[in-house]
């Protein structure tokens, strides 16, 4: 009897540690699901929208260019009210206020409150962007690449069913875009629940981020060349995402193979990035994956200069390749730093300098092909842009911390 009093008592801490880490995935995955809902639920039905707002073309181009803002700037507080608050705290009302942002923007009157409750929305998606690489250095330290890895597909499955999902959902509802657009806040009070067990052992957390609050990551190179990876991978993804279509109809194809090439560069990212951050995180040094993805960027883009229609399926594979550059940055950004106050600071930085690098480089995609009535000299910058993309996360992926 005493024999199997003692087996209990001392399988209940595994068993309560166990649960604990259950609950950490769970919570980890829901929260990720919601980080990009606000943006790819938009596109399906932006022309419906813009009937129901009156909304401008001006207008709807500063509407896709609101996320990259919001993120940069937005995502800079999070490390002060993690420090106040703790990390899961402010993620529930980060969540919170991303389902009511959701949920009000479809049924205001005008455009300028449309904008201003997506800017709420995307305020709610920044700081739980910027404190989830926290969460995972803090309940999964052996396991930042696999968890990171996790994390990602889910948010990118996310963002992939807001994409596809939007225009039957809005066909479902009588053809109402407003509650098409609506309903994705249901997934973000969804997830509110699952933070709860970890709201209340914050208090952990946030003596942890006191006692590292002297860290200034700004000083150290790496926080620079994640910052710099950061923002040029993101520049290529935002590329990829506003141009890629296009690019492919511009040269013959139809729309609709045009959609299956991008949905496939797409959803390749999801196994890949996956399997990658998983390799990442048990490797030293991550400099010579940086180093390869950056080739494979360089041959996708230079296909494209060459000949779009030439082997579009070959093109679409290796840009499929080069996106997986948003989990290694993140899986990265979890290993250079030393513990979870000083990854969340090191987030912050890297995102916020990287987003705000990120912005220019769609609109000057733009620009250039309207002034030269064609791709190729946009491709060619977008085929110059990997070398300082490889270099700068070569620097990034060697095995320093902070």
């Amino acid at each position: 009897m005493v024999i199997a009093e003692e087996e209990l008592t001392t399988s209940r801490p595994a068993v309560s540690r166990t649960r604990a880490r259950l609950i950490a995935v769970a919570a980890l995955l829901l929260a990720a699901v919601n980080l990009r809902l606000a943006v790819t639920s938009v596109g399906p039905v932006l022309s419906e929208v813009r009937s129901g707002l009156g909304m401008s073309s001006s207008v709807a181009g500063l509407l896709t260019s609101i996320p990259a803002f919001c993120f940069a700037i937005l995502g800079l507080a999070a490390p002060r009210l993690a420090r106040r608050f703790g990390p899961a705290r402010v993620i529930i009302v980060g969540l919170a206020v991303l389902a009511v942002g959701l949920a009000l923007r479809a049924y205001v009157p005008g455009t300028a409150l449309f904008l201003l409750l997506s800017v709420v929305a995307l305020a709610g998606i920044a700081v739980v962007n910027v404190l989830l690489p926290m969460i995972v250095k803090e309940h999964f330290p052996t396991q930042v690449g696999t968890m990171t890895g996790l994390y990602t597909v889910a948010l990118n499955l996310g963002a992939t069913l807001a994409a596809a999902a939007t225009v039957p959902l809005t066909d479902s509802f009588g053809g109402d875009w407003r509650l098409g657009l609506a309903c994705w806040a249901v997934l973000a009070v969804i997830a509110l629940p699952a933070w709860i067990p970890l709201a209340r052992n914050d208090h952990t957390v946030k003596t942890q981020t006191q006692a590292h609050d002297l860290v200034r990551v700004s000083r150290h190179p790496v926080a620079w060349a994640l910052a710099v990876y950061f923002g040029l991978q993101s520049t290529s993804a935002y590329v990829i995402i506003g141009w890629l279509p296009q690019i492919y109809r511009d040269a013959g194809l139809s729309a609709d193979e045009a959609g299956l090439l991008f949905a496939a560069t797409s959803l390749l990212g999801v196994p890949l990035g996956m399997a990658l951050s998983a390799l990442a995180g048990k490797m030293r040094s991550q400099s010579w994956i940086a180093g390869t993805l950056a080739v494979f960027g360089m041959a996708g883009y230079a296909g494209l200069w060459w000949d779009p229609a030439a082997a579009p399926w070959a093109w679409a594979v290796l840009l499929g390749i080069v996106n997986t550059a948003f989990p290694l940055v993140l899986t990265m950004i979890g290993l250079r730093g030393s513990s979870p106050a000083t990854v969340v600071r090191l987030s912050a930085f890297a995102q916020g300098v990287g987003y705000l690098l990120a912005i220019p480089g769609p609109i000057l995609v733009g620009v250039l092909h309207d002034h030269t009535n064609g791709w190729r000299v946009p491709l060619a910058l977008m085929i110059v842009l990997m070398i300082p993309q490889g270099i700068a996360g070569m620097a990034a992926g060697r095995d320093r911390q902070i």
